[in-house]
């Protein structure tokens, strides 16, 4: 059974970007230089897929994409809110791990939230 690309997923797939993205720093200042040639090499891999997954979607399908980018990017401050806060209750707030948790929070709510609306 093939499954066909919707923009749901597209926005998945750029919050995966987003994550990625928010985690190089972490690899960049802790000297993790394998670790960074493997994510960035993932970053290029995701970046093709979801280059070829906005080619495959309808007209219709590409107008809904924005209103989905702006429920990710909306999500993904609330996932750097809640670490934010999880953190300050630890006793103190690490910037690097903040961008990298609450990116990987914020892409989780966004696809909990796309999968809930997709069922129901």
């Amino acid at each position: 059974m093939a499954a066909s690309m919707t923009p749901e997923r597209l926005s998945i797939m750029v919050g995966v970007l987003a994550a990625i993205v928010a985690t190089l720093p972490r690899y960049v200042v802790g000297g993790h230089q394998s670790q960074l040639m493997l994510i960035s090499l993932a970053f290029v891999a995701v970046a093709v897929v979801s280059v070829a997954a906005w080619r495959m979607l309808s007209h219709a399908a590409r107008r809904r994409l924005p209103a989905l980018l702006a429920r990710l990017l909306g999500m993904l401050l609330l996932g750097a809110v809640v670490v934010a806060l999880w953190q300050s209750m630890q006793g103190g707030i690490d910037g690097l791990l903040l961008l990298s948790h609450g990116a990987t929070v914020g892409l989780l709510l966004h696809a909990l939230l796309v999968g809930w609306r997709r069922h129901n």
